[in-house]
């Protein structure tokens, strides 16, 4: 399992330490920024490329965004197909996330939660597995019926969008060509 990882510059140190804890505890995590701690950088940025990366991947990546309170980032992820995010306070309420609701996507409020909950949380929300209960997988069909009915074609492909407003810079890294969000 791949795990992406990101946060603005209000959830930046909690994804550090969290991004150090995962890769020694043997995970495999890609961080998607920001890079740097830049006062004036926006959680959609982040969010959203975890968002679409999890809705691509969705059979084999999970992510965790970071913001301040969690709130930001849990609602830009949840805009994508297929990404089912919980904003987690405690290890209850992640275990039951995955357990009930297949989660794959995990939000942490980096002004709400100090370190050692926020790995509790964490390895909960990694470790637990599915429940399939029949009331369970009913429920997730609904909610792919959902977005069956909501994106439809941009379903199929891996829902795959056009990058438009990006470019790919030196480094072969896309940057946004304008301050306009594009995925």
């Amino acid at each position: 399992m791949l795990i992406y990882i990101g946060a603005d510059h209000r959830g930046f140190a909690l994804k550090d330490h969290l991004k150090i804890f995962l890769r020694e505890s043997g995970y495999s995590v890609t961080d998607l920024g920001n890079e740097k701690l830049d006062e004036n950088d926006d959680y959609p940025d982040f969010a959203a490329e975890i968002g679409r990366r999890v809705s691509q991947e969705f059979e084999t990546a999970r992510g965790i965004v970071i913001c301040a309170s969690g709130v930001g980032v849990d609602i830009v992820v949840n805009k994508f197909p297929r990404v089912r995010s919980v904003l987690a306070a405690t290890s209850d309420q992640a275990y039951d996330s995955r357990n009930d609701d297949d989660t794959n996507i995990l939000a942490l409020g980096a002004e709400y939660l100090d370190l050692p909950t926020a790995k509790r949380i964490l390895i909960t929300w990694l470790e637990t597995p599915f429940g399939n209960e029949p009331r369970f997988r009913r429920r997730i069909e609904k909610i792919s019926q959902i977005e069956q009915k909501l994106f439809g074609p941009l379903l199929v492909g891996g829902g795959e969008r056009e990058e438009r407003g990006l470019r790919t810079g030196e480094t072969g890294e896309k940057e946004r060509t304008s301050g306009e969000l594009h995925w």
